[in-house]
């Protein structure tokens, strides 16, 4: 019996869109070995980082610069605050805009990392494949 296959497996992408802990971020704050080269890229250029991120997020590459170049005056870190809000926001992660505060006062460039590995995470395609076998009775020829 010879087995003939009409159809090739045909990949189907679809967006990863579950973390490994439920509602969680998929990452720790501190998970630097993770992914060391967004680490190593946040420690040597922060400002770059930053706007990196921003980009990969979807937002415009300069937002982070107005908190750079504007400093934090009043409002402390709004701009990483109502970014890291939109990312819990996006992806379904629990927190509050207090956690956010807190953590943004407390470690500040973790907190871009953290986003950063998240939103690289979630872009990550799943890529699923299926093939469909055929078998030609013995006998019949295909022309």
């Amino acid at each position: 019996m010879t087995a003939i296959i009409n159809n090739q497996p045909m990949p189907a992408t679809t967006q990863a869109i579950a973390t490994a802990e439920g509602n969680g971020w998929s990452t720790g704050l501190c998970d630097c070995c993770d992914d060391l080269g967004v680490c190593c890229f946040a420690f040597w250029c922060l400002p770059c980082f930053m706007c990196k991120t921003a980009d990969d997020y979807g937002e415009c590459i300069c937002l982070p610069l107005l908190e750079i170049l504007g400093g934090h005056g009043i409002a402390g870190p709004s701009v990483s605050m109502a970014m890291r809000s939109g990312v819990r926001e996006r992806y379904g992660i629990k927190g509050s805009i207090c956690d956010d505060c807190c953590i943004f006062c407390c470690c500040y460039s973790c907190a871009w990392c953290q986003m950063s590995r998240e939103i690289k995470k979630r872009k990550q395609p799943v890529v699923i494949t299926t093939a469909h076998a055929v078998s030609v009775p013995q006998g019949q020829r295909r022309t």
